[in-house]
């Protein structure tokens, strides 16, 4: 007597996940659409095999397109999304979707560094362009926190400083390195770090740099390079330098105010309201 086979079971989201994550033409555009913040989908009430993408932002709903219906019921299967129950329940990007985005973001590169960090390209054009994690920057951390009196710890002239100075110290590779670059140029089969082969670039970056750390003064120099060159959170700057403890967010925004005057940066914009208009070609 044969016995009965078990009837096939649904693979659960998170086995689904596991099994494969291949997406159709279809489900791709659909995850791409669901991306905007707010964004959603939910059955087209006239024909039931299609989706309705719609899009909210400051209270008001656009609409983001039509999808076939087997292409959210393809994200829901490898847990890229999830709906709310019911039959007009809404189909959303979960956690593992929206990662999935931020990795297809910066191209093959680096796709699994996108997905976990703030990256950001700089220094140069085209695929030559390093990338940069943002976030861990201690002047992005210092602008995003507030003092007792409700202010930034830093002003908008200081941020702007201390940017321009870390782009400079990039540009110049006045900094060690612990390991070889790899994506650095090459002249000649010699190192970028040959005073021959240094592009006027990099020499224009260099004596930026050294005018910028002569202004504000031997005494803060050191720190800038530590801060803004090295990226050492203010903790490890008290440890390394045995200052008290919460005293390297004074001393920073002292060296950083020195900075934004050297740079020409100001505090307040100050002016007219008006200016007439000038014009550029000559008079007849």
């Amino acid at each position: 007597m044969n016995k009965k086979q078990p009837s096939a079971r649904a693979a659960r989201p998170g086995e689904a996940a596991r099994i494969g994550t291949a997406l159709d033409r279809e489900a791709e555009r659909l995850l791409a659409a669901l991306g905007p913040a707010g964004a959603y989908a939910f059955p087209d009430p006239i024909e039931e095999a299609m989706l309705i993408v719609r899009v909210g932002g400051l209270g008001v709903s656009v609409g983001g397109g039509r999808f076939p219906l087997r292409a959210g019921e393809r994200l829901v299967a490898v847990d890229l999304a999830e709906r709310e129950p019911g039959p007009r329940g809404r189909l959303m990007l979960n956690a593992t979707g929206r990662a999935r985005l931020r990795r297809a973001g910066d191209g093959d590169a680096v796709p699994f560094l996108a997905q976990n960090l703030d990256l950001t390209r700089e220094g140069g054009t085209g695929p030559e362009r390093r990338l940069r994690d943002a976030s861990e920057s201690p002047i992005a951390w210092m602008a995003r926190r507030r003092g007792r009196d409700g202010e930034p710890l830093l002003d908008a002239a200081s941020v702007e400083a201390g940017e321009r100075l870390r782009r400079d110290l990039t540009a110049a590779m006045m900094l060690p390195r612990m390991g070889m670059d790899w994506g650095a140029t090459r002249v000649d089969g010699a190192g970028p770090r040959d005073p021959a082969s240094a592009s006027d670039a990099i020499l224009s970056a260099r004596k930026r740099v050294r005018a910028a750390l002569n202004s504000v003064g031997h005494d803060l120099s050191g720190l800038l390079i530590d801060l803004c060159g090295f990226l050492k959170g203010l903790e490890r700057i008290e440890t390394e330098r045995r200052w008290p403890a919460r005293s390297a967010k004074v001393v920073v925004r002292i060296a950083l105010g020195r900075l934004a005057e050297h740079y020409g940066l100001e505090r307040v914009a100050s002016g007219p309201e008006r200016a007439r208009m000038r014009l550029w070609r000559a008079s007849a």
